[in-house]
């Protein structure tokens, strides 16, 4: 038995009822707060069920034929649990981004730099008084004081403060990462950098809005939800106002009590009560993979891709030629053409030279000579080879033409079988590497772009859930394909140029598709603009970072996966949660209303079908279930609905006979239940 598992398991356990503790306590204070109308005014019907908790207070105070007072306190006190809840539900969504903002907060607080004066000398200055495009220096062990972009020097940099990740990263001035983060630490040499935002515009102030919800706007899809949830309401608030005619018409009459109480049952409560929940958690999600959304709106976008555009260095592969294989020439051994190849690449300090040594050393057991005993040979544009002098030796690999020059052979003289081989690898899309040991060749290495474990498997989950991938890739047509068949992608752009991106997200989105891309330079700028969501990698440049609607902080290219995933959480879990609230409130209309009008319309007795033992019974039993639904539904609308690599058609199905059949029954059961504890207790 594996004894360490269930610890780890009761660990995390401790862990997150430790976290639970911390947030449902200041929750709890807010969702008090949060009563005032003022802050109800975003979400109208929990505005509703408020202002039908004061009136329902004040009847409580007046008498009103058939309603005990009891039964009133009872009625007042439920709604506003509602909307306590409701609160709740809001307040510990919001709290879990607090405390992260905070020490992002504390991190910057007292924050000072050195600015260039116009006369180039320096003075320190408060973080909070830069503005963009003053100059900085920075130096090791002091924090960079806000977003910038490095014009002179190299450095590494512990970004840990903002990704979390504890391995420092370079960043130099020129090319494709130069971008630099506020609040993160210089751990070695010193940068000279220019400020890219002005106070409040930087990447720890977005971090900061996006967490704590300050600005957290709504999105089409929220605001077009909330039109449907006012409707509804003002159909049921209709429904109700009618109700009372047709008791009078009956020769009886409805306690205005009963009415109020049947209109917040009535109207999508549930649903308008964890709608600012579910958006702020699906948000929350996407800050805790370390990535930042300038709206809403590119979030769900996210959730409705069609087609994924991704690089294939980096995102893909591993974005280094990494050693695979190794065939040797016609009579050399494995061993000799082993040692040889390591000799050859053991002062190679590129990334595919410590690929062919790890390879190697997996393999093999070889005896590796002492570092001062090898003459290092560097690589050089005119001779294209590398290697090592050792024992009177010459050991090099290098390009095919060029080894096969410096042992003194025309590329018709190489060995059939070796010829072969090195042709089958340019083939597939590979780098062959000859090796030769002063004048005698002794084999091939096969480089080529590894494919990162795992990434086909997700590319079939994209796929199952409709969505297609393309590998955009500056290799010709032959390497594409090759890589393109072993990651799984459904199309490949070989030879991309920035005019061919473009082209290709326009003819998807003219065909009626959203896509989403990433890339980090300035050549994808044009298409991170155009494409529905556009990831910029945030060590990346500053035009690619401002064209696109997202920032991946950790720049993983292949978070783009996961950001699609949040963004069908997103929009799923909305979706799920309303088909639950519409069905649950049929479903109360038809269990609650013969009950009421039994005893003025005794024909309705015979759709009493839940036999509830009074009106007063049914109205109180459905308003308990009501708010208590809300508490049982939000750790979903905090969680998220997972979903599964499945098509959409399945999805719907998958969500109508879940949330759908099951709001309709629930309430069923619930409100039964409910009646039969609160007459046992006599409470009604």
């Amino acid at each position: 038995m594996n004894m360490p598992i269930p610890e780890v398991k009761t660990h995390r356990a401790s862990v997150d009822r430790t976290r639970f503790a911390a947030l449902w306590r200041p929750a709890l204070v807010q969702a008090f707060v949060k009563l005032d109308p003022r802050q109800l005014r975003r979400a109208p019907v929990m505005l509703v069920v408020e202002l039908t908790a004061v009136l329902t207070t004040v009847l409580c105070f007046a008498p009103d034929s058939g309603v005990s007072t009891g039964v009133a306190v009872q009625i007042a006190l439920w709604l506003w649990f509602t909307v306590l809840f409701a609160n709740f539900a809001e307040a510990l969504a919001e709290g879990r981004g607090k405390a992260r903002a905070d020490s992002l907060k504390a991190g910057s607080q007292g924050l000072t730099a050195e600015r260039r004066t116009a006369d180039g000398s320096f003075e320190r200055v408060a973080a909070t008084e830069l503005r963009k495009d003053d100059v900085v220096r920075v130096v090791a062990g002091e924090m960079i004081p806000g977003d910038g972009e490095v014009l002179e020097g190299i450095a590494a940099v512990n970004e840990a403060a903002i990704t979390g990740e504890s391995a420092p990263v370079i960043r130099e001035s020129g090319g494709d990462r130069s971008a630099v983060t506020g609040n993160t630490r210089l751990v070695s040499d010193w940068l000279l950098i220019r400020i890219t935002s002005n106070p409040g515009e930087s990447t720890l102030d977005r971090m900061i809005a996006l967490v704590e919800g300050a600005k957290r706007q709504k999105t089409p899809n929220e605001i077009a939800l909330d039109i449907l949830l006012i409707g509804l309401t003002l159909i049921f608030l209709i429904v109700v106002v009618t109700l009372q005619p047709f008791a009078h018409f009956a020769g009886g009459s409805l306690p205005l009590i009963f009415l109020a109480a049947l209109l917040v049952t009535l109207i999508p409560t549930t649903i308008g009560g964890l709608l600012s929940a579910i958006g702020i958690a699906g948000m929350d999600r996407l800050v805790r993979l370390n990535v930042i959304a300038r709206s809403g709106r590119a979030v769900e976008a996210a959730g409705d891709v069609h087609t994924l555009l991704l690089d294939k260095t980096g995102t893909i592969t591993f974005g280094n030629r990494r050693c695979s294989a190794l065939h040797a020439a016609p009579g050399v051994t494995a061993k000799e053409l082993g040692e040889g190849a390591l000799l050859a690449s053991l002062a190679d300090d590129t990334a595919e030279g410590k690929s062919i040594v790890e390879y190697l050393r997996q393999l093999h057991d070889f005896i590796e000579p002492a570092a001062d005993q090898l003459q290092p040979v560097a690589f050089s544009a005119e001779t294209r080879l590398s290697g090592v002098d050792f024992q009177q030796r010459r050991y090099r690999k290098g390009a095919v033409d060029a080894l096969l020059g410096f042992v003194g052979l025309q590329r018709l003289e190489m060995p059939v079988p070796l010829a072969k081989e090195v042709e089958r690898i340019a083939q597939s899309g590979g780098t062959p590497l000859l090796v030769c040991v002063d004048r005698r060749l002794l084999g091939v290495i096969h480089l080529k772009d590894v494919v990162k474990p795992g990434i086909r498997e997700r590319f079939a989950e994209l796929r199952k859930l409709g969505i297609r991938t393309v590998m955009v890739t500056g290799d010709n047509p032959l390497t594409a394909a090759a890589i393109a068949a072993e990651a799984g992608v459904d199309d490949v752009l070989a030879e991309a140029t920035p005019e061919k991106k473009l082209a290709r997200i326009r003819q998807e989105q003219n065909d009626g598709r959203l896509v989403a891309m990433c890339g980090d330079g300035a050549n994808d700028a044009p298409a991170l603009a155009q494409a529905d969501v556009g990831v910029a990698m945030n060590d990346g440049t500053q035009a690619a970072r401002e064209a696109a609607n997202m920032v991946d902080l950790d720049s993983d290219p292949t978070k783009l996966l996961d950001v699609v995933q949040v963004g069908k959480e997103l929009l799923v879990t909305r979706g799920a949660l309303t088909t639950f609230s519409i069905a649950n409130d049929v479903a109360k209309y038809f269990a609650i209303l013969p009950a009421l009008f039994a005893a003025i319309y005794p024909q309705l007795s015979v759709l009493n079908l839940m036999q509830l033992a009074s009106p007063q019974s049914a109205i109180l039993s459905a308003i308990v279930f009501n708010a208590l639904i809300i508490i049982v539904l939000i750790p979903l609308a905090l969680r998220g609905v997972r979903v599964q690599a499945a098509s959409a058609a399945h999805l719907l199905r998958r969500n109508l006979l879940i949330y759908g059949v099951g709001g309709i029954l629930v309430p069923f059961v619930g409100i039964k239940l409910i009646d039969l504890l609160l007459n046992t207790l006599h409470l009604v």
